[in-house]
C-alpha cells in the first residue's frame, strides 16, 4: 500500500511527491550509474538498471517510494529537465516518488553525470 502525501494548501509538487507513507517489502537500490556519452543516456541506462534489480524482487517501477540523484554538474541537469522527464516516463511511467537532487564534486566513474539511488516497498509476499 502506497499513499502519497501532499499537505493541504501546498502546491503541488512537479515531478515528484513530497511524501510516501508505504507499507510492505522494502527493496533498496545502491547508487546506479548508467552508460552512455551524456546527461540524458546515462539517465535512461540507469533508470533501466534500476527497473531490472527491482524486477529481481519482484517489484516495479511504481513500488518506488524516493529517489535520491546524484548529479555532477546542476546546471546540465536543469538544462536538460524536458529530455530527463521524458526518458523517466518512458522507463518508470507516470509515478512520482519522493525525489531528491543533489549536486556532488564527482563520483567514482570519472565518466559518470548521474547516479541514481532507490528505495521501493513492494507489498508483502505473505
Amino acid at each position: 500500500m502506497t499513499e502519497f502525501l501532499q499537505p493541504k494548501g501546498w502546491e503541488r509538487a512537479s515531478g515528484y511527491a513530497y511524501g510516501v507513507a508505504a507499507r510492505g517489502r522494502i527493496i533498496c537500490v545502491s547508487g546506479i550509474i548508467g552508460s552512455g556519452a551524456d546527461f540524458v543516456s546515462q539517465t535512461r541506462s540507469a533508470l533501466q538498471k534500476i527497473v531490472a534489480i527491482l524486477a529481481e524482487a519482484n517489484a516495479q517501477p511504481e513500488h518506488i517510494v524516493r529517489m535520491t540523484w546524484y548529479v555532477v554538474d546542476k546546471a546540465e541537469y536543469i538544462r536538460e529537465q524536458k529530455a530527463i522527464g521524458a526518458v523517466y516516463r518512458e522507463v518508470i511511467g507516470k509515478h512520482y516518488p519522493a525525489m531528491t537532487a543533489v549536486q556532488v564534486a564527482g563520483l567514482i566513474e570519472d565518466a559518470a553525470r548521474v547516479e541514481i539511488e532507490v528505495t521501493a516497498v513492494a507489498p508483502d509476499d505473505s
